[in-house]
């Protein structure tokens, strides 16, 4: 059984910007991970697990944007269109921002100062350990940047963790972007189903 009472279903940045094809950063096959990952929801709701969402919601300058040094394209800024998670998303539960001051949001648990590498924590840990989590089930966008660094990050924080491969999708700058994020959770110790 994938999902119980100690287990959590992380849904990573399904937003519009990454998930819909007039979306800024859009990501091939990101409407497809909405219809995955609402199977996995109801899943997981049917079971009684904790079903928690992730939402990049940036400033309108950051170092994480190109136009101001950094790599990406302008993207999900705080109250746009972009930034709101799918509308076909089911979205029921508690929602975890990240990069809200200009830091790289990549993982739901941690930001980092693209200036400084200082890190700070998001309140995901709190909210799973306050509910006695003890396993996640990372599903989302994208695999090679905010899925990694999720699941990276709670194998690091000693979740039993599990990726859904038929709910993910990847940007891949690089080709082969996608596997070698696979290689790196595997190697942290997640499962990659």
């Amino acid at each position: 059984m994938r999902y119980d009472l100690t287990t959590a279903l992380v849904v990573v940045d399904v937003q519009n910007d990454f998930a819909d094809l007039a979306g800024s950063l859009s990501v091939r096959g990101g409407e497809a991970v909405v219809v995955a990952a609402n199977a996995e929801i109801a899943a997981a709701r049917a079971a009684g697990a904790l079903v928690v969402y992730t939402q990049d919601w940036h400033p309108e300058s950051t170092p994480h944007f190109a136009k101001d040094g950094g790599v990406w394209p302008v993207h999900c800024l705080a109250g746009s269109w972009g930034a709101a998670l799918h509308p076909a998303l089911d979205v029921g539960g508690p929602v975890v921002r990240k990069g809200t001051n200009g830091e790289d949001g990549y993982s739901g648990f941690t930001m980092r100062d693209p200036v400084t590498g200082a890190t700070v924590p998001t309140e995901l840990d709190a909210l799973l350990r306050e509910r006695g989590i003890r396993r996640v089930v990372v599903v989302g966008l994208a695999t090679d940047y905010c899925v990694k660094a999720t699941g990276l990050d709670a194998r690091a924080l000693g979740y039993e963790t599990t990726v859904l491969c038929a709910a993910i999708a990847a940007v891949e700058l690089q080709p082969g972007d996608g596997e070698r994020a696979l290689d790196e959770l595997r190697a942290a110790g997640a499962t990659v189903e």
